[in-house]
């Protein structure tokens, strides 16, 4: 086996194109380990000295103090039901939507696919459909989180492309042997689709997750439907405010020092972590079970 030497130009090539490419990495990974370094250091030295790249004094009391904030974990609650919920409806309806257009015995299946799609470009405005959510009784309710994002013209038209790819084969095999078009569905379809219906969940999760103005119009009256996230703007447009409560709440007085109180900074950046963590920490697991439905669509016998 004859190994051939790199010229020269080649290594030098090499060494500038791995060296940017690690800098343009470290410049973007930076920005979001500042804010774990500021939200893992004393709120005083960070605001005197300063943090670089590493946590100024390590403590986890920034985040024991914006936990005691009065319904946080309900708001949590509230927050994981609705991605949760969320993510599985969209992604049911959106799969079998995009089953269905490519039936061509649907009836009018044209005129409903064209027409879905021109929701993709006309909106009715904020308005509107504040209005309609209203006629409908979806105002303050839970429902209003999950409904009006059931069906998304974009998803369905990913998943109809994706489903025109697999063997008709299979389905006709199916309907010899007496399967029914759910049992189609659920047993052939939706497990050969796996990798676009990983990947509409991960979308669908982070939107639902990250969601917060639908709680501000649509359900601000009612504090049991509080999110997570609309809880969390709230306090960070209020985080001068919300570091003197805590600073002058009794409770949290007596556990901690003065160098542990939270500045406004503290506040954004330990909320900012309580925000962004949970995602960072769920989406490996769906990667996992994008490769894997990669695979199971592959085998197409």
């Amino acid at each position: 086996m004859v190994v051939q030497k790199k010229s020269l130009s080649r290594t030098v090539f090499n060494i500038l194109n791995y060296s940017f490419f690690t800098l343009f990495t470290l410049l973007c990974i930076y920005p979001f380990w500042y804010v774990i370094c500021y939200s893992l250091s004393i709120p005083e030295r960070a605001t005197n000295e300063g943090v670089s790249f590493w946590p100024v004094g390590f403590t986890l009391t920034n985040f024991q103090q914006v936990f005691a904030l009065n319904g946080l974990f309900h708001a949590l609650l509230i927050s994981v039901l609705r991605t949760v919920i969320g993510t599985l409806c969209t992604v049911v309806t959106c799969m079998w939507l995009g089953y269905v257009f490519t039936k061509e015995k649907m009836p009018a299946r044209k005129f409903f696919y064209r027409f879905m799609i021109i929701t993709m470009y006309i909106g009715g405005g904020m308005i509107p459909t504040y209005l309609v959510y209203r006629a409908y009784g979806l105002l303050n309710k839970f429902a209003v989180y999950i409904l009006p994002a059931m069906v998304s013209a974009y998803y369905v038209i990913l998943i109809k492309t994706f489903v025109e790819q697999l063997p008709p084969s299979l389905e006709e095999s199916a309907v010899i042997d007496g399967a029914g078009p759910l049992t189609i569905f659920f047993r052939i379809i939706l497990p050969l689709s796996m990798p676009i219906a990983a990947t509409i969940a991960i979308f669908t999760a982070v939107g639902q997750w990250n969601s917060w103005f639908d709680n501000h119009i649509y359900t601000f009256s009612n504090q049991n439907l509080t999110t997570l996230q609309y809880m969390l703007y709230n306090y960070l447009n209020e985080a001068s405010r919300l570091a003197a409560e805590l600073k002058n709440n009794p409770n949290m007085a007596a556990q901690i020092n003065r160098q542990n109180v939270l500045t406004p900074n503290s506040v954004r950046m330990t909320i900012t972590m309580i925000t962004v963590l949970p995602v960072l920490l769920i989406y490996p697991f769906f990667q996992r079970y994008i490769v894997k439905g990669i695979m199971i669509g592959a085998v197409k016998g």
